[in-house]
């Protein structure tokens, strides 16, 4: 059993998918699932392709999301291995996807069909919800998933999002929530000059950097015990021809709330806003939104996650609202407690990524032990 979470997962990470490519890897999780009993139903919106597989009629639903795939692998001539050839190797899998999240997928596929063996009876539902652009855009993939859903009232219970969340030993973080994320994109108009007669120019720059010093300094909220305080930041900035005789005309500027449950997105904009103003800007703002923040703070599915990770992984967890978003921000509006349990995160989106294999053994087990405290 042991083997085919490793078999699993090779065959996975030699598919090259990456992102919004799919590559077959669907069609081989479909194979897998289809002789338990699930029902198959392919989802493509556009460029993506998703997949939604249920096992059962009846509520509770218990539901896996994941994403099958990957972020480019850069430049090859780094890699110690070809990063779509699975190589072995001091105890460890190698390959793009290994860790995120390839890995979780073939652990899950093993641990279902583990569970639905020795528990044909078992209680509720069993779901897949997969898609293959998480790490694109993420406008086709899980969020119109959930939309399909939500039109015909089909409610997950519960979800295991299989990101890589632990740090230094597999499952000593779980990530019960995530921070929403909202992304401004300003252009500061400005009058074009030269530099030698700054009289007849605007420099937009000149006027843009104690607004944006400003905001960068501002204390937004303070958190709370699930969150630590919302944080605003810079991320790219540009302007001039590239001579250094011309003051710009425009500075354009993008920068990123990572924000709490203290603060909405609607505030976060209206007072950015009132900062701008108020340093007297000639402007133009528009706005991304990723996603708002979510937490599944107690409840059945965080408990059974803990008692799940003792038999799995032999320790306790550390619950955490820490890092990016996920596709678990599309599905934790919907009622869903949603959480996030995976392998150790050091390698993902690297040259040379990734995973222990006694830990995706470990991820096999884990999940099983969630089935049987979920649905037995």
């Amino acid at each position: 059993m042991q083997n085919d979470v490793l078999a699993l997962a090779k065959a996975l990470i030699e598919r090259d998918s990456v992102t919004p490519a799919d590559a077959g890897c669907q069609t081989m999780m479909t194979e897998f699932l289809r002789p338990l009993g699930f029902d198959i139903e392919m989802l493509p919106f556009e460029d993506t392709l998703n997949m939604w597989a249920r096992k059962g009629k009846q509520g509770p639903l218990f539901c896996f999301a994941g994403h099958t795939d990957v972020v480019p692998p850069g430049p090859l001539d780094k890699w110690q291995f070809p990063p779509f050839k699975p190589t072995e190797k001091d105890g460890y899998l190698y390959g793009r996807g290994a860790a995120d999240m390839k890995g979780s997928l073939a652990a899950m596929l093993v641990a279902t069909r583990r569970f639905v063996e020795t528990h044909p009876q078992h209680c509720g539902s069993i779901a897949f919800l997969i898609t293959s652009d998480e790490e694109g855009p993420f406008i086709n993939g899980t969020t119109r998933v959930i939309d399909t859903l939500e039109a015909r009232n089909e409610k997950i219970t519960w979800c295991l999002v299989g990101e890589p969340s632990s740090t230094a030993k597999v499952g000593d973080v779980v990530k019960n929530g995530r921070r929403g994320s909202l992304t401004g994109h300003l252009q500061v108009k400005g009058i074009q000059g030269h530099v030698a007669y700054p009289h007849l120019a605007r420099n937009p720059v000149h006027q843009a950097a104690p607004a944006l010093a400003e905001l960068a300094a501002v204390q937004w909220d303070k958190g709370n015990a699930s969150f630590p305080p919302t944080s605003f930041q810079i991320s790219n900035i540009s302007a001039g021809t590239g001579a250094g005789n011309v003051i710009p005309g425009e500075l354009a500027v993008q920068f990123n709330f990572r924000f709490s449950t203290e603060v909405t997105d609607q505030q976060l904009i209206e007072r950015t806003r009132s900062i701008l103003d108020a340093h007297h800007l000639e402007y133009e703002l528009d706005w991304t939104f990723n996603g708002q923040p979510f937490l599944t703070d107690s409840g059945k599915l965080v408990d059974a996650t803990r008692i799940a990770i003792r038999k799995g992984c032999g320790l306790e967890t550390e619950l955490s609202t820490a890092g990016g978003t996920s596709d678990g921000r599309f599905i934790a509006p919907t009622g869903a407690q949603v959480i996030e349990l995976g392998p150790v995160n050091a390698t993902i989106h690297k040259v040379n990524e990734c995973v222990k294999i006694e830990d995706l053994y470990k991820l096999a087990d884990t999940y099983e032990a969630l089935l049987e405290g979920l649905l037995c």
